[in-house]
């Protein structure tokens, strides 16, 4: 009786429907392009002929045409970023330099349609038309609704779950350790999740990222930076994987406006998915190398970034390589 009674006891009335219950998914994921240095607009002691302009007149005003080979890959990721090198301005008193960059503020269209999300303007053509000319920029850029990043102007945006927080500055030579230092600080004490730098350094058409980057760079890593976005030198450089973290020392230019025909057209688009489990970053490898070329024809610039495949990609993919470290 004694036995009967515990199994009765233990049955299980079928009668009762029980919820069914999801197991509970703790990750979380954001995937980031990143893009070299875009001069949207051009210099205007330039002849008119083979111009920045000059290719959207020819293309019938369509701001759309500079990105338009590569706008769908960035359609695919949740955040896209390029180095803004220039301004948006009509005020025409130049700073005394060699080159001076602006467009007039409409051809900030040719960021929201190429999909490109954000842009550091932490670079050495941030102010060619002066603290007007760099204000006017912000201004277009806040407009148009295009996040901007740069010197004390830190940016944070939480997407799918994920805050990130974006700081950049012009380090020529690796020398801004305090206001790196600060912009980390101000980042982490608002909960960032995620930190990205955008660095504008090196030397011009140095291959080799210079030994003030390497420092710099792994300061910035030390400090709890997880991406390094470097520019300026114009050129390809190494990417660095340090600590389980990328440094990317030069991308190079993308849609330059600055030169109708550099020395070197060759880039890349580098993109990285971060994964948060539980709240922790994995630090693995989820990374694509896309090799690239500034214009869709070999010669001349025609401002318009094209994807490489066959032979060329391994070209680039070779370069990028040669001075490349830790991976």
């Amino acid at each position: 009786m004694l036995a009967f009674g515990l199994s009765a006891l233990f049955m299980i009335d079928k009668s009762i429907k029980f919820p069914n219950i999801e197991p509970i998914d703790n990750t979380k994921s954001v995937k980031i392009s990143a893009v070299g240095d875009c001069t949207i607009g051009w210099d205007d002691r330039y002849t008119y002929e083979g111009r920045y302009d000059y290719y959207l007149k020819k293309n019938n005003n369509d701001y759309g045409y500079y990105f338009a080979k590569v706008k769908d890959l960035f359609a695919e990721d949740d955040i896209t970023i390029a180095n803004l090198e220039g301004t948006f301005t009509d005020y025409d008193v130049k700073v005394e330099k060699k080159f001076n960059f602006k467009a007039p503020k409409e051809y900030v269209n040719v960021l929201k349609e190429g999909n490109v999300d954000i842009v550091s303007i932490a670079n050495n053509h941030s102010h060619d038309y002066g603290e007007i000319g760099y204000k006017d920029t912000k201004k277009v850029l806040d407009a148009a609704n295009i996040p901007y990043y740069g010197y004390t102007n830190y940016y944070i945006k939480e997407i799918n779950g994920i805050k990130i927080g974006f700081f950049g500055f012009l380090d020529i030579y690796g020398e801004r350790f305090n206001e790196v230092k600060k912009a980390i600080k101000y980042l982490k004490d608002n909960s960032c999740d995620l930190i990205i730098a955008s660095m504008h350094w090196g030397i011009e058409y140095d291959y080799e990222q210079s030994k003030e980057q390497v420092k710099m760079g792994h300061y910035l890593i030390d400090n709890g930076v997880d991406l390094v976005i470097g520019h300026h030198p114009h050129i390809i450089q190494g990417i660095e994987k340090y600590k389980d973290k990328y440094i990317l020392y030069s991308l190079g230019n993308f849609s330059f406006g600055g030169n109708s025909l550099p020395r070197d057209m060759d880039t890349y688009i580098f993109q990285q998915t971060f994964t948060f489990v539980d709240g922790e970053l994995l630090l693995d490898d989820n990374i694509d190398i896309i090799p690239a070329y500034v214009s869709s024809v070999k010669k001349p610039n025609n401002y318009q970034p094209v994807i490489l495949d066959g032979d060329r990609k391994d070209e680039v993919m070779e370069k990028i390589m040669k001075y490349s470290s830790g991976f």
